[in-house]
């Protein structure tokens, strides 16, 4: 499976982060791409107001990055906000392409280094894999990484690749927690996991003032057995991968993790 990690650094203006996410597909679609990964709020960065940007699955914003999928033939990740019912908004994954149509919502929020996402978003409770090209695709959204189990039951459910957007909260150690993060969920898992940063808006020249977490790039594959497969730098690009799954079928023969668990 060859796919595209399109590490952006999305503004607050949902309409001109649409034109990144056609100019991602069309670039990823073009160098062969059949998975294309865009960031956790892909529609709209942290550190603004996120109701007024909310929108249903089937509004404008979504409809629109469908059709980009539909036209390009490729299925599409990326990340929104859909109105909650308790006047919140869900942090979600938006799932689109030929023969896929599916959605997550963050599970685990960031309430953490000072940040509290539960303040205005409302979590989900239901982890998705689904099937892109005969592979099964798991979902997970940035501090997702952080909780060995939600990776454990995805590669239960045989996930193969663990797609993870996130817009990760820069500061001391972050990086670092970053890269190990995505290796150890690949070990808990035994299969790739794909994570797809938002880029660093210093890198970007947006800096963005406050303390919201909006991204330090880095966006990177690790493999089954927990190596950096490729990763970017802290600036807006596209990372194109090849994925061999033999290779996660010779993990999980080799080192039994999922069915050899016992807590």
């Amino acid at each position: 499976m060859r796919i595209a990690l399109v590490q952006i650094a999305a503004t607050t203006d949902p309409p001109e982060n649409l034109a990144l996410v056609a100019d991602g597909v069309a670039d990823a679609a073009s160098r062969g791409a059949r998975l294309v990964v865009f960031p956790e709020a892909t529609q709209c960065r942290f550190g603004v107001p996120l109701g007024p940007v909310a929108e249903p699955l089937d509004g404008p914003w979504a409809s629109r990055v469908r059709d980009l999928a539909a036209a390009a033939g490729v299925t599409v990740v990326a990340g929104m906000f859909t109105p909650a019912d308790d006047g919140r908004v869900r942090n979600t994954l938006l799932v689109t392409g030929p023969g896929a149509e599916e959605h997550y919502d963050k599970i685990h929020l960031f309430d953490a280094f000072g940040f509290a996402e539960s303040d205005t978003v409302a979590p989900g409770d239901r982890p998705v894999t689904l099937t892109v090209d005969g592979v099964t695709v798991g979902l997970a959204t940035c501090y997702d990484l952080r909780f060995a189990g939600l990776f454990q039951t995805l590669g239960d459910a045989g996930a193969q690749v663990v797609v993870v957007p996130a817009s990760w909260g820069a500061g001391p150690g972050k990086r670092e927690q970053w890269e190990l993060l995505v290796r150890a969920r690949a070990l808990d898992t035994t299969a790739f996991v794909a994570a797809c940063d938002q880029a660093d808006p210093e890198a970007a020249g947006r800096p963005v003032p406050g303390g919201a977490p909006t991204g330090i790039g880095m966006s990177a594959v690790a493999g089954p057995t927990g190596s950096i497969v490729a990763a970017l730098d802290a600036a807006p690009g596209t990372l194109v991968v090849d994925l061999d799954l033999d290779a996660v079928t010779a993990a999980r023969r080799a080192v039994p993790v999922l069915a050899d668990r016992r807590y």
